[in-house]
């Protein structure tokens, strides 16, 4: 009954409305590693479409204070699941996303793409490594819970079901993943900053297990090199090798905030969510270009 104590505290609630704190109880409870890890791989997975990986080349935020911008963005996508989208802490975190976002020419298909990766890759993360997949629950509430927050970042014509959003996803990734330097040098400097969460002599044996958790299409988008098969064994074999073992562990239950992570190093006496992320100035970094595709919402300015 341990262990299954957050899925059925999940079944219990109604995925149409209850779908923040379902997303709460996977993320600080159920599957804290897991999604971070998930969420984390999204991320990296939209630098190989070269106008996002090229632009947040262009604004030196991912190379050079690439902990800084890994933490601030780790804390301000934690704040609505976390607190709720109508406190005071979700509008100040959703605030400063669309601040940030507002500042350049953002497609709104960039942007679709990009959400449709955070519904999508825990989704299949969970089905090939974690102790069990999400309910049907779970799911639709993960799929609410994105909707929300794309309605809050202004975003058009978002997907309503798992399915469109997956669609979406792999429709994307096939007709404009390729090769860029600038998104490279993004890639590159977020997989070394992953390896630091590791004593130094992992360090090597994380970055070929990262890339031997990449599928085929987003390892040519960035020219890495291809695992050998023996590596891509061994990785899923410790992955699937975990997921038995955690099958036989209790439920978490404390909550684990993103703050409270060893891996989120920028804030030692604490952060206020409206200073976090990038300020960009005109000529430094990259200019800012005003963008019109999705605008500020007025719920999120508030």
């Amino acid at each position: 009954m341990g262990k299954t104590l957050w899925r059925d505290r999940n079944e219990s609630l109604d995925p149409e409305t209850d779908y923040v704190e379902i997303v709460q109880n996977l993320t600080l409870y159920e599957f804290t590693w897991d999604i971070t890890q998930a969420l984390s791989f999204a991320l990296f997975r939209t630098y190989a479409v070269p106008s996002i990986g090229r632009l947040l080349d262009e604004t030196g935020a991912f190379t050079g204070a690439v902990q800084k911008r890994y933490d601030d963005t780790a804390l301000l996508l934690e704040a609505p699941f976390v607190h709720g989208f109508d406190s005071a802490a979700g509008k100040a975190a959703l605030r400063r996303i669309n601040q940030m976002h507002k500042a350049y020419d953002i497609s709104n298909d960039d942007f679709r793409y990009v959400l449709s990766t955070f519904v999508v890759i825990p989704k299949r993360w969970l089905d090939d490594y974690g102790w069990r997949p999400l309910t049907a629950t779970e799911l639709r509430a993960s799929v609410n819970y994105y909707r929300a927050l794309g309605r809050h970042m202004g975003i058009k014509d978002i997907p309503e079901t798992y399915d469109e959003f997956m669609h979406l996803m792999d429709d994307y990734e096939r007709a404009h993943f390729d090769f860029d330097a600038g998104g490279r040098r993004v890639a590159d400097s977020t997989l070394r900053l992953l390896t630091t969460f590791y004593p130094r002599p992992l360090r090597k044996p994380v970055e070929v297990f990262s890339r031997a958790l990449m599928d085929r299409p987003l390892l040519d988008a960035f020219a890495y090199a291809e695992p050998s098969p023996l590596v891509r064994r061994l990785s899923l074999g410790a992955m699937r090798a975990r997921a038995r073992l955690l099958r036989y562990t209790p439920s978490n239950r404390r909550p684990t905030f993103t703050a409270d992570l060893p891996r989120i190093k920028s804030y030692p006496d604490g952060y206020r969510l409206d200073a976090l992320g990038t300020f960009p100035v005109p000529g430094v970094g990259g200019c800012p270009v005003r963008h019109e595709a999705a605008p500020v919402p007025d719920t999120a300015r508030t």
